[in-house]
C-alpha cells in the first residue's frame, strides 16, 4: 500500500497500549506498520511510562517523527518509588475509572491542531476499553488489540460462564492445593479440553467481589462494542480458537507475528524508536556471538513475574548443576520485596559459562543461532518470539493467561515442558532434557516447523496475517476515510 497523500486526507490512528511493558512493545510494532502504510500516528503512553522510556532510552528518544508523535495521559496512580511495573489490579481499576476524560481531551486537542490530520481511528489495547466511548462520540472506528494469545482471551471470555456454573470463586483457599484445579472442562469454544489450572489465574480467588474477576468480565463485554479485534498470532497456530470467535465477537483478525511483518518496514528512523522500559545491555548479543550454535539456555521471566528468594536460588543451582552455558536476565525487581541476590558460590562456579544481565533486546537474543532453549514465564510476547526464533521452551507460568499459553506450548504445539515446582533437581533435569535429550530434539524440530509457518503467515503476497492486516486496514480503519 502506498503512503497516503496530503495532511487533510491522511488517516490518523491514535494507538493507546495498556501501560505495561508486554503491552507497549506489540502496540509500538503495530503503530510502526500502520505508519509505513501511510497513517499519521499518535502513540499514547502513561506519564509514568513516558518518564521511564526517557530514562531508559535517552532524553530525545521520544521526539518521534513529524508523522509519528508521542503523547501522554495520567494513569491515575501515585508514582512508584522504584523503576518497576505497577500493581496490575490497581492499574486496571485506575485506568478504567480515571483515563477517559484525559483521553477525550487529548483527542479534542489533536483534532484542533493545525499540522495534524483529524483523528480517523483508534487502536486501543483490549484492556483500555474505555476508549470505545470516546470513539462512539466521534463516530470513528475503535479496534481492540488484545496482546494475549487468542486462546488466552477465549478463556477470559469464559469467566462469566465459570461463575455461572459455580466453578469460581473457589469455596475456600484449600481448593488451590487440593486437586480441584485439575478439573477438566470441555465446553470452551475452539478448545477440546482444558483444566481449571490452565485458565487465566484470576479465577483462583475465594472473593465473589474480586476486582480482577469483575474487571475481566467488564472488558470482555466491552470487546463486543469494538469495531474489530486483532491478535498478534497467526491462523495456523490458533486456528480452532480464531474460528470459534466468529460467532461470539466483532470481526477478529490474526495479524502476527508482528515482528515478522515489521521486517518489511525499511524506515531506519522509525525502527530506531524503541519501547523497552529498562535499559538494554548490548553485551548480551556480543557474548552470544562467541558461543556455538544451540549451546546457550536463555532465561528471562519477563517484566512482571516475581519470585521468592528461595525460588531464585533453586533456579540458580539448577542451572549451575546442568553444566550448560546460560544467559540469565535478572530484573532489579525480580524478587518480591527485596533485591535479587545470587549466592556468591553460584556466581563463582558459573562465571565462565554464564552471563547475568538486567535487560536485553529479547527478540534479537531469541533469533540468535547460539540459543538452544528458553526458560520462560510464557508471556505471549515471549512465547511468540520463541516460536519466531524456532526455540523450544521450559515453561514456568506466573499469572494471568501465561498458564493457558503454557498448556498450549506443552500439549498442543509440542514445543514446551512445564516446570511445576521449582527445585534445583527438577530445573537441572529439564534443562538437560531441553538441550541434550530426545524430547528436546523433537521439540526443537517442532519449534522450527512453527517458525516456518509463522514466516509464511507474515509473508507477502498471500500469507494469512499479511492479508488479514491489509483487510483490517481497508475494511475497518479506512472505512470512514477516503480509500487509497
Amino acid at each position: 500500500m502506498s503512503p497516503m497523500g496530503t495532511i487533510e486526507n491522511k488517516p490518523h490512528a491514535v494507538c493507546i497500549p495498556y501501560p505495561a511493558q508486554g503491552h507497549v512493545n506489540p502496540m509500538l510494532k503495530l503503530a510502526k506498520i500502520l505508519h509505513f502504510k501511510g497513517f499519521h500516528i499518535t502513540f499514547v503512553n502513561s506519564e509514568y511510562n513516558h518518564k521511564r522510556l526517557l530514562k531508559a532510552r535517552g532524553p530525545d528518544s521520544l521526539n518521534g517523527l513529524p508523522s509519528f508523535r508521542f503523547q501522554t495521559i495520567p494513569d491515575g496512580l501515585p508514582e512508584p518509588d522504584i523503576d518497576a511495573t505497577q500493581h496490575v489490579p490497581s492499574l486496571c481499576d485506575s485506568t478504567r475509572r480515571t483515563c477517559l476524560p484525559h483521553f477525550k481531551n487529548l483527542l479534542s486537542k489533536l483534532n484542533n491542531t493545525s499540522d495534524v490530520p483529524s483523528v480517523t481511528c483508534i487502536i486501543s489495547d483490549g484492556i483500555m476499553s474505555f476508549t470505545v466511548d470516546a470513539a462512539k462520540e466521534l463516530g470513528i472506528p475503535d479496534v481492540f488489540f488484545w496482546t494475549t494469545s487468542a486462546s488466552g482471551f477465549m478463556c477470559y471470555v469464559q469467566y462469566e460462564q465459570l461463575i455461572h456454573k459455580g466453578l469460581t470463586p473457589l469455596k475456600d483457599s484449600s481448593y488451590i492445593t487440593n486437586g480441584y484445579l485439575e478439573t477438566s472442562i470441555d465446553w470452551v469454544p475452539g478448545i477440546k479440553e482444558i483444566r481449571l489450572r490452565d485458565i487465566p489465574t484470576f479465577i483462583r480467588t475465594t472473593d465473589p467481589d474480586d476486582l480482577m474477576l469483575e474487571y475481566v468480565q467488564w472488558v470482555c463485554k466491552k470487546a463486543r462494542e469494538a469495531s474489530a479485534i486483532i491478535f498478534n498470532t497467526f491462523d495456523a497456530l490458533e486456528h480452532d480458537v480464531l474460528e470459534a470467535f466468529s460467532s461470539i465477537l466483532p470481526p477478529v483478525y490474526s495479524i502476527g507475528p508482528l515482528n515478522f511483518l515489521l521486517n518489511d518496514v525499511a524506515d531506519k528512523e522509525l525502527k530506531a524508536i524503541g519501547s523497552n522500559l529498562w535499559k538494554e545491555e548490548p553485551e548480551c548479543l556480543e557474548w552470544l556471538d562467541t558461543k556455538e550454535p544451540n549451546s546457550v539456555v536463555y532465561v528471562n521471566f519477563g517484566s512482571v513475574t516475581v519470585m521468592t528468594n528461595d525460588q531464585l536460588i533453586e533456579f540458580a543451582w539448577g542451572l549451575a548443576n546442568s553444566n550448560k552455558t546460560f544467559l540469565w536476565i535478572i530484573r532489579p525487581d525480580l524478587v518480591s520485596g527485596e533485591n535479587a541476590i545470587l549466592p556468591p558460590e553460584f556466581v563463582a562456579e558459573t562465571k565462565n559459562r554464564g552471563l547475568l544481565s538486567s535487560w536485553c533486546a529479547q527478540e534479537q537474543v531469541l533469533a540468535h543461532s547460539a540459543i538452544g532453549g528458553f526458560l520462560t514465564h510464557n508471556g505471549w510476547n515471549s512465547t511468540l518470539e520463541s516460536i519466531c526464533g524456532g526455540v523450544p521452551m521450559i515453561c514456568w507460568p506466573f499469572f494471568a493467561e501465561q498458564q493457558t499459553n503454557c498448556r498450549f506450548c506443552c500439549k498442543e504445539w509440542g514445543i514446551g515442558m512445564e516446570i511445576e515446582d521449582v527445585r534445583k533437581e527438577k530445573v537441572e533435569s529439564l534443562v538437560r532434557e531441553l538441550m541434550d535429550g530426545k524430547k528436546g530434539k523433537v521439540m526443537k524440530e517442532k519449534a522450527l516447523e512453527w517458525k516456518t509457518l509463522a514466516q509464511d503467515a507474515a509473508s507477502a503476497p498471500d500469507g494469512s496475517s499479511f492479508l488479514n492486516l491489509d483487510n483490517m486496514v481497508r475494511q475497518v480503519l479506512l472505512g470512514k476515510v477516503s480509500k487509497v
